[in-house]
């Protein structure tokens, strides 16, 4: 069992998500744990003000270190976590490798940012992870939360149906992956090519190979440059 506890000022924006599709069977199957944790519930006021502006002045606002602070002590209280994360696009990119990696963690918390951040004191204080989803800005971290779950959820064994189908994804081994075809074997003169059709799986494995390797080559040569310094 997995368990992922997401905080955020704008839990409604996740509700979708994990409701849906893979997400929701790996919670049915009682492989994974999702906990939404409204941070306004953990205001520092009647009023619900999660948020304040910013010592110094300029533009935005900022979340403030209270209220977060009391939501992640409330639940390091209850258990052990094995990564506490927070959403920001100054974070280290998510790229298949470290999906890899957290995919192994068993309880994990992930803060998402909103408005300019959070105070710099909680990612001193409670933060081992910081993790961006690419170089841009969103209104907030909540999809970003989405995204990085469910590249680790559908690395959890038992959550596809074919956990082979998770080893053969693209950025696995650095290579893209290559061009895949269904039924029909012919449409409009297009034809699947012979080789997916002869039966012959150690030539269809060498022929799905060299395709990562020219796709990657023409798409991401920058992730084959990566494969050599990684030998050298």
């Amino acid at each position: 069992m997995t368990r992922f506890d997401i905080i955020t000022c704008q839990p409604h924006l996740l509700t979708g998500p994990f409701d849906h599709s893979i997400l929701k069977r790996a919670q049915d199957k009682g492989l994974v744990e999702v906990h939404l944790h409204d941070l306004r519930k953990y205001a520092i006021n009647k009023h619900g003000q999660i948020d304040d502006y910013a010592f110094g002045g300029g533009a935005g606002m900022v979340l403030m270190i209270e209220p977060i602070a009391k939501c992640i002590r409330e639940l390091q209280a209850q258990r052990s976590y094995d990564a506490v994360i927070y959403m920001t696009p100054d974070g280290q990119t998510l790229n298949q490798p470290m999906a890899n990696r957290l995919s192994l963690l068993e309880n994990v918390i992930i803060l998402c940012g909103h408005y300019k951040g959070v105070d710099q004191r909680v990612r001193d204080m409670f933060i081992t992870h910081e993790i961006s989803i690419g170089d841009y800005v969103l209104s907030g971290g909540e999809l970003a939360a989405a995204v990085l779950a469910d590249s680790l959820i559908r690395l959890i064994p038992g959550v596809l149906n074919d956990e082979s189908s998770a080893l053969s994804d693209s950025f696995q081994d650095n290579l893209l992956a290559p061009p895949v075809y269904s039924r029909p074997a012919d449409f409009e003169g297009r034809s699947v090519p012979d080789i997916l059709l002869s039966g012959n799986t150690p030539k269809v494995e060498e022929w799905r190979f060299d395709q990562a390797v020219k796709r990657t080559k023409r798409l991401r040569p920058d992730l084959l440059a990566e494969n050599k310094k990684s030998t050298d």
